[in-house]
């Protein structure tokens, strides 16, 4: 039997916004590569997320170097599906070599000769190095307490869409991160009866004194720390850009009409049971607040810069009843709960990587993106090299790091093949006979 196997230099697994983002770094130092999608480009910003969804951060920020969005003022939040069409635009200025449709289901380390086998929908390829580029949100995550109750609509926060997707009769919604928040407040005001379990969680200002929380991580060195703080893992950030852009206050949102309540404990047949710590989880939150308002001003100070006060800022609404007497139990069928929508993050999925390059815990294991495994790389995962790596811009400026990693890996390997070598080797994209 005889097969055809495509070789290429470097193949990137994915074309989100790392995908993109690494495919214009190799190009610029003229790497040979191919970017491999199962879907399209983009693919999750237009089917993974909500229809009301808008970036959380603003358009001057939350983009590539290069190219400014064509339709969102810079200050302004860009919808997903221009954020998906950026995307493909910015593909297209460079000609990125981006085959959509095809499934990376495999690949494994070759043994006696450099490189991997790569397994894929559309057939077998070699590469000498392989980028993942997947990103962070593969796998939704529901925890293992969700109820048994065929009687209940639930659903992660990945397939939610809008508030008509939904059956009559209240929600609850666990998770308090930016998209729980969010769609705990659409459905509230969509006239939804809305539960809202809080756990631990960061929620910055939006804005303020003028500028954008955005704009103060970066001049207050916050996006380039290189580790999380002890303590924060499970802490999630309650950041927005719906409705132009509000700070996440839960007290608020309290006022408006969501129910708070702890966080989710367990299930005893249709009963919720929470911790008893949401007054808890909200007063940090007004920590973290208060720090960044503290940290803002210090900074004007220091440097004398021209930027208004705010002292309303800093006056915070009363404790609305939920919190001065939460709830520790909710019979949801009493409730009228119908839902739930389960805002708990995804994990990741990197079963088809089969090389050594995985901690016991299956996360990989890499410095700035590049793994113990020679020859491949992560791109696009939390911090990756600091705290912004997940970010639209953080990816960009962790690709061309990945990227002048092969080019420097190249040029050993061009020493090592010598001048003539390169005559006697399939060239990029060739097309190889091998006869089994």
């Amino acid at each position: 039997m005889t097969v055809e196997t495509t070789s290429i230099d470097t193949l990137v697994v994915g074309a989100g916004q790392a995908g993109v983002a690494m495919s214009e770094h190799l190009s610029r130092h003229g790497v040979p590569h191919l970017v491999l999608e199962r879907a399209r480009i983009a693919e999750r910003w237009r089917t993974a997320r909500w229809d009301s969804l808008v970036a959380n951060g603003p358009a001057w920020h939350d983009r590539f170097p290069n190219m400014a969005f064509a339709e969102t003022a810079p200050d302004g939040f860009a919808p997903k599906e221009e954020v998906a069409d950026y995307f493909v635009a910015y593909a297209k200025k460079f000609d990125a070599p981006i085959r959509t449709g095809i499934e990376v289901k495999r690949v494994v380390r070759n043994n006696g000769r450099p490189g991997f086998t790569v397994e894929t929908s559309d057939g077998v390829m070699e590469a000498r190095r392989v980028v993942v580029a997947t990103g962070p949100f593969q796998k939704p995550v529901i925890p293992s307490i969700a109820p048994q109750d065929a009687a209940l609509l639930q659903i992660h926060s990945a397939d939610y869409r809008n508030p008509q997707q939904l059956p009559e009769g209240g929600v609850l919604v666990v998770g308090a991160g930016s998209s729980g928040v969010q769609i705990a407040d659409e459905l509230q005001r969509a006239g939804k009866r809305v539960f809202l379990s809080v756990g631990a969680h960061d929620r910055p200002p939006r804005a303020y004194r003028g500028r954008d929380f955005c704009w103060w991580l970066g001049v207050l060195g916050e996006w380039d720390a290189e580790v999380m703080k002890p303590g924060r893992e499970h802490v999630t950030i309650a950041v927005s850009g719906a409705r132009g852009g509000q700070t996440v206050d839960f007290r608020r949102l309290a006022h408006q009409g969501i129910t708070l309540v702890g966080l989710t404990k367990s299930f005893e047949g249709n009963v919720a049971h929470f911790d008893a710590d949401l007054a808890e989880n909200i007063a940090r939150g007004d920590e973290n607040y208060l720090s960044l308002l503290d940290a803002a001003d210090a900074y004007v100070a220091r440097n004398g810069l021209d930027l208004p006060e705010e002292p309303d800022a800093r006056l915070l609404p009363p404790d609305p009843e939920c919190v001065t007497h939460p709830l520790l139990k909710l019979d949801l069928a009493q409730a009228g709960v119908t839902s739930i929508i389960w805002a708990t993050g995804f994990a990741t999925d990197f079963g088809w990587l089969q090389v050594d390059t995985f901690d016991g815990n299956g996360k990989p294991r890499h410095q700035r993106g590049v793994s113990k495994e020679p020859g491949v790389y992560f791109l696009g995962l939390p911090w990756l090299s600091r705290r912004g790596s997940a970010f639209i811009w953080g990816v960009w400026h962790d690709a061309r790091h990945i990227a002048d990693h092969i080019v420097m890996q190249r040029k050993y390997q061009t020493y090592y093949d010598g001048p003539d070598s390169q005559a006697k080797k399939p060239q990029p994209e060739q097309q190889v006979r091998a006869t089994a």
